[in-house]
């Protein structure tokens, strides 16, 4: 359970860290022996200002433990750098993984921080020379980074969103592989998967996940059980910030996240397709019947 700390209106996460891994995770910290069930992605699988995350919801509709490896910003990078976490859901007998967005991993153009993935580091050579105008020391976040691509040269932008798909997809392929059986993968956004991603001039990057669009979740089918989309309903719009938790100082990130209501809408969608992994044998005895702990 997550309830407001001293501190007016803010939760008590209860960070934890698991086996040797560096990353604060959110708590109570699980026991991960016997069965329990994975639940790896970012700001909403971490469940930010929500009392009671869809991970939590999911455990208590299928009475199997989920734990929670959800890292607020979290991009591909700071599961594939964390060999204790990929053990941990190799060995879960089911495992839920969120689709992140593209813009925070490392990649051709530039790197970021390993585990706070939405740290921009530094661009490479081949960045410089694409946006030779830009002060790139700066910035700190990757968000405000490429949004100075984009605004500086939108014509050049599809080169660097081109560069963040492909380097998406061969990461998500290694994670998935990392992670053994056959994962289920949730898209949870507020709007559908996009059949491509397109800026026009003085537009905003937009909301998660970032860059990523149907036929990249087509191309990875193959190497997850089921993939899982929740777009949220137009009542958990609305409603979007009835039962969250925050101070004045973080509502407007509060505000672009999905919302409590739409945690509840999450948990049910996921029960029935978790149930049935379990019921199938999960990953971790597909992983054990192909010998290796990884997917065939």
């Amino acid at each position: 359970m997550t309830w407001a700390s001293g501190d007016r209106g803010r939760l008590e996460y209860f960070p934890c860290r698991y086996g040797n891994s560096r990353i604060a995770f959110r708590g109570p910290r699980q026991s991960c022996e016997g069965r329990y069930v994975a639940c790896l992605g970012g700001t909403e699988t971490y469940g930010r200002f929500v009392p009671e995350p869809y991970c939590a919801q999911l455990e208590t509709a299928i009475g199997i433990p989920c734990v929670n490896f959800g890292v607020v910003n979290a991009g591909l990078d700071a599961f594939l750098c964390d060999s204790t976490i990929l053990a941990l859901a190799a060995g879960a007998e089911a495992c839920v993984l969120q689709v992140m967005g593209a813009q925070n991993m490392s990649n051709r153009f530039y790197t970021v921080h390993p585990r706070r993935n939405d740290r921009f580091l530094r661009a490479s050579d081949a960045l410089a020379a694409l946006y030779p105008e830009i002060d790139f020391t700066e910035h700190a976040f990757t968000r405000g980074m490429l949004q100075a691509l984009l605004e500086a040269g939108p014509d050049r932008f599809p080169l660097v969103v081109e560069e963040l798909q492909a380097a998406w997809l061969a990461r998500m392929r290694s994670l998935l592989s990392d992670l053994g059986g056959t994962p289920i993968l949730l898209w949870a956004a507020s709007f559908t998967p996009p059949e491509r991603v397109s800026y026009e001039e003085g537009a905003t990057l937009g909301s998660d996940p970032l860059f990523v669009t149907r036929a990249m979740l087509e191309a990875l089918e193959a190497r997850v059980g089921q993939v899982v989309t929740y777009v949220r309903s137009n009542m958990a719009a609305f409603t979007a910030m009835e039962g969250m938790v925050f101070s004045d100082h973080d509502e407007g990130a509060a505000e672009q996240l999905l919302g409590a209501p739409a945690h509840a809408e999450i948990a049910e969608l996921l029960a029935e397709r978790v149930a049935q992994d379990l019921a199938a044998g999960g990953s971790m005895e597909k992983g054990r019947r192909a010998g290796t702990g990884l997917s065939p």
